[in-house]
């Protein structure tokens, strides 16, 4: 039987704003649902050895590889690690989940699921890829957590990037340069360095950059898919659109991209609060159109929702 839950969403926006600014998607008629821990295409990897403790040391939540949406990989051989990090975030590495269905999830889960850190060190054999680590983990959370889930594809409304002038995008979105190449490690999450036309040196996925002006963001991308940077902008505070988005705009292939506006923030911050909306600044989907040559179009769309029907806490080995 699933636990009864607490909605992770009661948080405020604020706190899902500072949150979103740090690490940077039900329900109309479901037409089918599907286990995830029993497909037969996906073979069952598992760690050598594996070890998970509940967080005591209350530090930064870190892994020791990029475990959010995106490709990005830094290889540590066939060690995992992670600290304080909790079960919502490793479901959604296991899963390769994209940030909105994370947030979906926690919803709907007990408060533990994300608030709760855990520390892992786990050893794999060989040089395990991306993929294939989150298959061991999926083995580790059934193993440990007992962790039972399924997916169901949604008709939902949602807003579709489209182009707003046919064949063309804005300055803004261009098709991804190999000049310079892809770094072949990821940046420190603290990394700003950007590249020519101001896109980050990171690839593969979405980096916060440096405002031009104090009370706004502003975020790059090089080498992603649009349908990438829908999903990871999909139901966001930082867009604050209040549908999931989804990619509409027909374009294949990878694109590098920078986007600056002002958040359309509903809560008012702490007197203290370091982060104040510019009122002068583009909204985001003025910068989208200004800026990416995007506009947001009204649709009925097919969204994949997962849902947990059974986690357990695990006991300490």
């Amino acid at each position: 039987m699933k636990n009864l839950s607490a909605s992770h969403g009661a948080e405020n926006k604020a706190g899902s704003f500072a949150a979103a600014v740090l690490i940077l998607i039900t329900l109309v008629s479901s037409v089918g649902a599907q286990s995830v821990n029993s497909q037969p295409a996906q073979p069952r990897m598992t760690f050598e050895v594996a070890s998970i403790r509940p967080d005591k040391s209350n530090l930064r939540s870190r892994a020791s590889i990029p475990i959010g949406p995106g490709r990005v990989y830094v290889p540590h051989g066939g060690i995992f690690s992670a600290t304080n990090v909790p079960l919502i975030e490793l479901i959604g590495f296991a899963y390769d989940m994209t940030e909105s269905q994370t947030q979906r999830l926690a919803q709907h889960e007990p408060d533990w699921v994300s608030q709760e850190g855990f520390d892992i060190t786990a050893r794999a054999e060989g040089k395990p890829s991306k993929n294939q680590l989150r298959l061991m983990m999926k083995s580790l959370l059934e193993d440990r957590f007992k962790l039972a889930i399924h997916k169901e594809d949604h008709r939902v409304p949602v807003l579709a990037l489209v182009l707003a002038k046919q064949g063309a995008t804005g300055p803004h979105l261009l098709p991804h340069s190999c000049d310079p190449p892809c770094p072949n490690r990821a940046p420190p999450a603290e990394a700003q360095d950007t590249v020519s036309g101001g896109f980050p040196v990171a690839c593969n996925g979405i980096v916060v950059l440096p405002p031009g002006v104090p009370g706004r963001v502003r975020i790059g991308a090089r080498n992603v898919t649009l349908r990438f940077f829908a999903d990871s902008m999909s139901e966001s505070p930082l867009a604050d659109l209040g549908r999931p988005l989804i990619d509409g705009t027909g374009l294949t292939g990878t694109f590098d991209l920078t986007m600056e506006w002002a958040p359309e923030l509903q809560v008012s911050l702490p007197p203290d609060g370091t982060f104040r909306p510019d009122p002068t600044g583009p909204t985001f989907q003025e910068a989208l159109r200004d800026q990416l040559g995007l506009k947001l179009e009204p649709q009925k769309g097919t969204i994949e929702v997962f849902t947990v029907d059974h986690v357990e806490l695990p006991t300490e080995n």
